[in-house]
This record gives structure tokens, sequence and C-alpha cells, in this order.
């Protein structure tokens, strides 16, 4: 009998990030260690059909061999999920990192990577999200949400970000830059969601910070600046264009109590959204007056070895590797203290 820890990648999705997610995906496959973990990959297609792998082999992304294909749900799906030891979701944006296939590891009763059903689904509604930090005390940008039937309207002044309530990695965000540019915003932000949110611009840094850990104790990494090359906000091509932006870590010219102020504001949210295992806090550190603003919390963060998140961790002394290794000690762990609790 085999000692390895049995792990199933889930790579893709339906989502509009689904080559983003097959190629952290990958890089998370090709890093884990053979000797520890017996790796399975199950790609998700864009139409929502589940390719499983056959065999004991470390098939590559996307698999190469397919016992069969299924729709979700479906019966086989949770059965699936429950014959490996632990789950490693490598999904991006809706119908992975928004609660959907959390809810279904819960449903199979199998130990997963990352936030919970609840946290997955607050931090993928911005608008959620947003009203949550705020009630937490936590400083954040205004909003005003835009729901079906509500008139387009934005009472921030321009420039304004216009973005889809529930869609990561910039799809659907405009920057508008005055009136003209407002409805048709708001039309390219409901392609991807019901839900729109009209959000005012805050003039500053951008500044990354990781979170890792289980509660009740999760841990910050060092923080970095965002630099983005291919525009003037961190748009699309910024995040994934060779060459579109780069990370600064530490940020420059930011001093000691606002580094600080980054790390403590990415545990509080991280802990007052009911996060565990991983997330990674956006903020903007405002020019007119240093304040440390939260923007989000993503909860699958891209995962690549050169991802802003494993940068983060590599520089605050937590290799790759060694990443991986903790966040699937972390699901465990969480896993096997669930088991305790009477429903």
């Amino acid at each position: 009998m085999s000692d390895r820890i049995r792990l199933a990648v889930l790579a893709g999705g339906r989502s509009s990030e689904h080559e983003i997610s097959l190629a952290s995906a990958a890089s998370v496959a090709a890093a884990l260690d053979p000797a520890r973990y017996e790796v399975r990959t199950i790609e998700i297609g864009r139409d929502g059909r589940w390719a499983l792998p056959t065999g004991e082999t470390r098939p590559a992304l996307p698999a190469t061999t397919t016992a069969e294909t299924l729709p979700v749900p479906a019966d086989s799906a949770p059965a699936t999920l429950g014959a490996v030891d632990v789950v490693l979701p490598i999904l991006h944006g809706p119908f992975g990192e928004d609660g959907t296939v959390q809810g279904l590891c819960e449903l199979a009763g199998v130990a997963y990577v990352g936030p919970g059903v609840l946290a997955s689904s607050v931090c993928m509604d911005k608008d959620v999200f947003k009203t949550l930090m705020r009630g937490a005390g936590i400083p954040v940008a205004r909003h005003v949400p835009l729901r079906l039937g509500d008139p387009v309207m934005n009472p921030f002044g321009y420039p304004v970000f216009v973005k889809p309530a529930n869609m990561g990695s910039s799809v659907g965000i405009s920057k508008v830059r005055d009136e003209s540019e407002l409805e048709q915003a708001v039309a390219l932000a409901r392609r991807h969601d019901e839900k729109v949110m009209v959000e005012e611009f805050v003039d500053g840094m951008e500044v990354e910070v990781g979170v890792l850990g289980n509660l009740p104790s999760p841990v910050a990494s060092l923080p970095g600046h965002v630099v983005s090359h291919n525009a003037d906000w961190y748009d699309y091509s910024s995040k994934y264009d060779e060459g579109g932006s780069e990370l600064v870590i530490p940020p420059p010219g930011l001093d000691e109590a606002q580094i600080e102020r980054a790390r403590e504001l990415a545990v509080a949210a991280f802990v007052a959204s009911s996060c565990e295992g991983m997330a990674r806090a956006d903020f903007f550190v405002r020019a007119a007056d240093g304040e440390v603003v939260m923007n989000e919390l993503n909860t699958i963060p891209g995962f690549t070895a050169t991802s802003f998140y494993s940068r983060l961790f590599a520089a605050s002394g937590i290799a790759y590797t060694e990443l991986l290794d903790r966040l699937i000690a972390l699901a465990l762990e969480r896993h096997e203290r669930r088991k305790g609790l009477v429903y």
C-alpha cells in the first residue's frame, strides 16, 4: 500500500480564465514531489465536462487519456473526488473559485485546498465582499451595485471603474473616463454578470499581500508593488502578457508602518471573510494621504512559480514547493479538525 498522498488537481473550468487555470495547474502538478504525492489531474472543459484520467500515472495537462467525460453535476463526480485524499482546485473565476466546486468537495467528504464555500462565494462577489469589509471596519473604496432593472448611475465623478461583481482577472472591467463611456462599460460588464459595480477611482500604488494558514493563526507575506507596463491600470494584458507587469518587493516608497498596515489588513480581511488556506489580498495605497485601502481578496490566485502569490511568499522565505506542501497539509488539517463537528 502506498503512503503517498492521493491528490486530484482540478484544472480549466467554465470561466473565461480557463487557459490561465491550465497554466497554473500544470505548474503545480510539475512541482509536486512524486515520492510524496500520487497526482491525478482532472480537466474541466469550457462546456463543463470533466475529463477523468485513468491509471496511476501523472498525466500532463490537458489529460491525454480519459476514462469518461461527464457534465457536472453528475453522480460520479463526488465519487471520483472521494477516491482521493485531497483536492487542489486551481480554478479561477466562476464555477471554481466561487464556492461551487468547494461545495462539491464538501458533498464528497474530501479535503480541499483553499477557502470554504462561504468564503469563496463572498470573496467572488465584490459587492458583498466590500459590504462585509465595511462592517468589519476595513477601509475599502466606495461603490454602488447596479442590479437588474437599476438605472445606470455614477455618483463618484470621473474616472471611475465599472466591473462585473463576480469575475476575475480584470475580465469585463473598464476604466471610464467620462460620462459618454459609462453606458457601454456597464453593458460590457453585464455580459459577464447580472450585477455590476461602479467603483470610485483610487489614485495610488497597487500593493498585493499573500495570506497563508488556517484559523486561528494565518500569516501574511511581505507586500509587493504591482507595476503595470501595458496600461495605466492593472488590466488583463498587464496581468498575463509577457512583460505586461512586474512585482517589486518590498514596495518602494512605503514606510514600515504602511507595510505592516497592509499585512495587518490582509489577515483581518482573511479572517472576517472566513477564509482558510490561502488568499491574495489586493490593496491601493492612496497617494493623497497614504491610507491603505482594501480592493479584494482572491481565494485562488494565479499559481505558477512566477505568479505574484508564489513570489510574495518566496520573498518571505517560503519557496514554491514548500508553499504547495503547506497548503496541502492545511487542507488535510482542516478536514480532520472539522470531522469532530456534529451536524
